[in-house]
């Protein structure tokens, strides 16, 4: 079953021969960092420069991206995988133009990501007629198989970290899991809900320190959102900070970031079409590596 969704997706993108995506997984370990808060509004500021962006709430047992925005979508990820719809249907037109993939919120079984689930992931992908610039991936919180595959998949990692011990401790460990078992050598780290903005690069500073230790991986700086209390009227207002509050110090952050993220290079032999992220999700992992921490 599997292996003919992904002879399908071969087929159908020989067909459209659409261009490449650039895949950013955003994740961080540790629930609360703001990670979905930074998908949503980097994905917002880069659709208001121009891009093409999706967004894939990929917390497939907890989606919350659509209650983030107010939205309410009749049918989720659930419904794709059941055969009862296709991706097209489920879609759900965001800010400035953003595209949303809503997953089931509170079902059983959505967070376990079986062989199968897969196999229905790439085929519905893979017959999307959508080119897309961005494609977003919000993880869940935590280490799990569901999260580490996403993450291994991406093209980028963007971990989100605040300062807190734990979120140092569970990024470190997120890291350290798709390093040594999935090969994952670059990761971008964000600060976020920082008070001075020297405060992230000193939080980046000991993640690379532990990191640079015990790992073999290349750890980028990717910035520093500062604490605001604009983000939480945001957030009660169901809207995207970059709208609701342009003019915001966290705003301001998150526009340059997606500035820097249309700088960031494509990965050495990125491909074009989604579904070819779906296809590295099912391939097996890399030979474990070495670490003691």
């Amino acid at each position: 079953m599997l292996e003919a969704a992904v002879d399908q997706a071969h087929g159908l993108r020989g067909l459209q021969a659409p261009r490449p995506v650039q895949v950013i997984a955003v994740t961080g370990g540790k629930g609360g960092v703001g990670k979905t808060n930074v998908s949503v509004n980097l994905g917002v500021a880069l659709a208001q420069r121009g891009r093409s962006v999706m967004l894939l709430d990929a917390d497939l047992g907890l989606a919350n991206v659509d209650v983030l925005l107010g939205l309410k979508p009749r049918f989720t990820l659930e419904h794709v995988l059941a055969g009862e719809r296709e991706l097209d249907e489920i879609i759900v037109d965001g800010p400035a133009g953003l595209r949303i993939v809503p997953a089931a919120s509170g079902v059983v079984g959505m967070a376990d990501l079986a062989p199968a689930v897969y196999g229905g992931l790439i085929r519905a992908f893979g017959q999307l007629a959508v080119d897309l610039d961005v494609l977003l991936v919000d993880t869940a919180a935590g280490v799990s198989e569901a999260v580490l595959s996403f993450a291994r998949a991406a093209q980028e990692v963007l971990v989100v970290v605040c300062d807190e011990p734990a979120s140092l401790a569970d990024a470190y460990a997120l890291i350290k899991l798709l390093s040594t078992r999935h090969g994952v050598g670059r990761f971008r780290v964000l600060s976020n809900q920082v008070r001075r903005s020297r405060d992230g690069r000193e939080l980046f500073g000991k993640l690379l320190s532990v990191c640079d230790q015990y790992l073999d991986v290349v750890l980028e700086f990717a910035g520093t959102v500062p604490l605001d209390d604009y983000l939480r009227r945001a957030v009660q207002a169901r809207q995207p900070l970059v709208e609701a509050y342009p003019r915001s110090p966290a705003a301001y952050a998150l526009r340059q970031l997606a500035e820097q993220v249309e700088r960031w290079p494509r990965a050495r032999g990125a491909r074009g079409h989604v579904e070819f992220f779906f296809e590295r999700m099912v391939q097996p992992a890399p030979a474990a590596v070495g670490g003691s921490a």
